[in-house]
């Protein structure tokens, strides 16, 4: 029989994911051309042909007992001293291979830290609106996700309250900048005030509280705007980042962690972490991905078709009548709901075809998200669709 804790993971199945699955039932009876698929953040622009090339290269030299072969727990050496050498080179910082650990993807290395940080009764925080399934990777190591509600007047971490919520369960901090789902930028003055909270918590509560910095979009920013390096603001930081936005791989699932080596404990994390990779199941990151993220890690997805339906979309929608925060990074729009509950907003949608992601899922009702990682032609095409919703509200 299935457990009873996964029949609640069944039962609280992904928001996100249901809609993607329902958007290819409606599709399959009116025609995929009249659905408009909002739902996934799944990458439309290509990965930067140097992956494909990268790939071939590898493949193609005879030395496949190396690629297809197994490596130490935290990654091909050479392939954690160039992601070092490039985030030294990049950010100003000194990170030595043995702080970065190749991961499964950002999933996989969030996985890896809570597995390393974590006993049974344990807290991390986070800040609303968030991504849904950090309840589901603190759960998994029994531990429990306390959430901060959201600042909906600027959508910074709202600091204010989060003193009042730390105890001597809290054991990490999870912060996703840029954020999904509102595409909001934490500035450095807020990262820096948030040091100053965490400063004076640990001294009370006589342990360390580690910022898990989850970092899928950091290449996705707009306008000139940029994404302050978190270890240049929290001493206690693990960075958790994600090849799947930056290079268009989101179902090759390879990333990487990295701990500065001047985090509390660093050989403690560090140690726990590789056996943490092992223990999980995920033995090591994919060889050929590893391999290939070498070659890659100074390539770029095309940002500029992200941001010409990031100005098209939210230029038209404040046009129709709706509230948007506009957003700095990532390609996700936030859009405020014009009915209280969200969940009937998004069921008024779907009468139009619309998939729009109730925001409730990350843990900010109220709006709704909508992701722009579509093509800009389906964009276009859902112009009607929009304008007869906002309709039904603002006349």
């Amino acid at each position: 029989m299935v457990s009873k804790s996964m029949e609640q993971l069944v039962k609280g199945n992904s928001v996100i994911r249901a809609l993607f699955e329902e958007g290819k039932e409606m599709a399959a009876k009116v025609g995929a051309e009249n659905v408009y698929d909002f739902s996934l953040g799944n990458p439309s622009v290509p990965a930067p042909k140097a992956v494909r090339t990268s790939m071939k290269r590898i493949l193609d030299e005879d030395n496949s007992l190396y690629v297809h072969g197994y490596m130490s727990n935290e990654g091909y050496e050479e392939v954690r001293e160039a992601v070092a050498a490039s985030l030294n080179k990049r950010f100003g910082t000194s990170f030595a291979m043995s702080g970065i650990l190749m991961t499964v993807g950002a999933a996989g290395g969030l996985n890896v830290v809570l597995r390393t940080l974590l006993d049974p009764g344990d807290e991390v925080i986070c800040f609303a609106p968030f991504f849904g399934e950090y309840r589901n990777y603190v759960s998994n190591y029994q531990g429990s996700l306390v959430v901060i509600p959201p600042d909906t007047d600027t959508f910074q971490l709202n600091l204010s309250m989060l003193d009042e919520h730390i105890n001597e369960r809290t054991k990490a901090i999870i912060i996703n900048n840029p954020n999904n789902p509102t595409g909001v930028i934490y500035s450095g003055e807020t990262l820096d005030k948030l040091e100053a909270v965490l400063k004076a918590a640990e001294a009370r509560i006589g342990h360390s509280i580690y910022v898990i910095s989850d970092e899928p979009y950091r290449e996705l920013v707009y306008d000139g705007a940029v994404v302050p390096f978190m270890t240049k603001h929290i001493r206690n930081t693990i960075i958790c980042y994600s090849f799947s936005k930056s290079l268009s791989l989101p179902g090759e699932r390879i990333g990487y962690l990295a701990v500065p080596e001047e985090v509390d404990d660093y050989a403690g994390l560090v140690q726990g972490m590789a056996i943490a990779n092992r223990v999980l199941g995920f033995v090591n990151a994919p060889s050929l991905q590893q391999l290939m993220i070498k070659d890659c890690l100074e390539e770029q997805t095309d940002v500029g078709a992200y941001d010409k339906n990031r100005k098209f979309l939210y230029t038209s929608l404040k046009d129709m009548g709706f509230e948007c925060v506009k957003p700095e990074g990532a390609f996700y729009l936030f859009v405020k709901s014009p009915v209280e509950d969200e969940k009937i907003f998004v069921a008024e949608a779907k009468k139009h075809h619309l998939l729009l992601v109730p925001a409730s899922s990350f843990g900010c009702p109220g709006y709704v998200r909508i992701a722009y990682c579509v093509s800009y032609d389906m964009i276009e095409r859902s112009m009607p669709a929009f304008k007869a919703l906002a309709e039904t509200y603002f006349g």
